[in-house]
């Protein structure tokens, strides 16, 4: 017997809108009554940490953090119903949300055509008012024909093109960069924070040791015992006894 729609809804309504696992149905056990923490896991792979820097309008040419796509062809699904799904093969497109100029934008033509805007025939999100609709999934890059009907001129022999802009900047698997931190603890790091960055350059340490700048660019110790004090000989700190005669 089919999974009913309203036991899907009550899941998707319980894991998203309360980060918990459904144990019962909507009837027996309400959302909110769920014991059982179930949160989502995200990779660092999906986190961008470069998005201070996407332009708040879709660039002309690729920039530094985004790969722009004019007119790019798109596959059909074979695994999916025919003309139904079309996949980019390209992932981390932006959203809108971004910037209005980020929305995809669709064209259906002859396939292989070398300028679907101008020869083909755009399509838009909402459709044309005949149940003919599309959904964009950014994350995947897949665009599927979502409504009750697929547009007329989506047929045997046609192709379907898109334009946007994907995403190229780091995630957190490769790192951050030119990023501002607030209230933020860095428990450790892989290795000293350079002293060009405010760290010493150093990953060991000698109890009591002084710090002087060995260079122009990097730290070091000087280190003595009871009653020694610091010199300088050959141009470096050092602790030793006074010896009377010299001093």
């Amino acid at each position: 017997m089919a999974i009913t729609d309203t036991q899907k809804v009550d899941l998707l309504w319980k894991k998203i809108g309360f980060s918990k696992a459904k144990t019962d149905t909507n009837a027996n056990k309400k959302a909110a009554n769920e014991a059982t923490v179930s949160e989502f896991i995200i990779k660092p792979t999906s986190i961008w940490s470069d998005i201070s820097s996407i332009p708040g309008s879709i660039p002309a040419s690729n920039g530094s953090v985004t790969v722009v796509y004019d007119q790019q062809s798109t596959t059909a699904d074979a695994t999916a119903t025919a003309l139904r799904t079309w996949k980019t093969n390209v992932i981390n497109w932006i959203p809108p949300s971004f910037g209005a100029t980020y929305q995809l934008k669709v064209y259906v033509d002859s396939s292989g055509s070398g300028n679907p805007a101008a020869n083909g025939t755009q399509l838009y999100e909402t459709g044309s008012g005949n149940n003919d609709e599309w959904f964009f999934d950014y994350a995947s890059g897949t665009l599927h024909f979502i409504g009750q009907s697929l547009p007329s001129q989506v047929v045997s022999g046609k192709q379907i093109f898109v334009s946007g802009a994907k995403y190229s900047g780091n995630t957190l698997a490769t790192g951050i960069s030119n990023q501002t931190l607030f209230n933020a603890t860095i428990d450790s790091l892989a290795s000293p924070l350079k002293t060009s960055d405010g760290g010493t350059g150093l990953n060991t340490f000698t109890a009591k040791g002084v710090f002087y700048a060995a260079n122009t660019s990097t730290m070091a110790q000087a280190t003595g015992s009871n009653g020694q004090v610091m010199q300088i000989s050959g141009d470096t700190p050092t602790f030793d006894d006074l010896d009377g005669g010299t001093y």
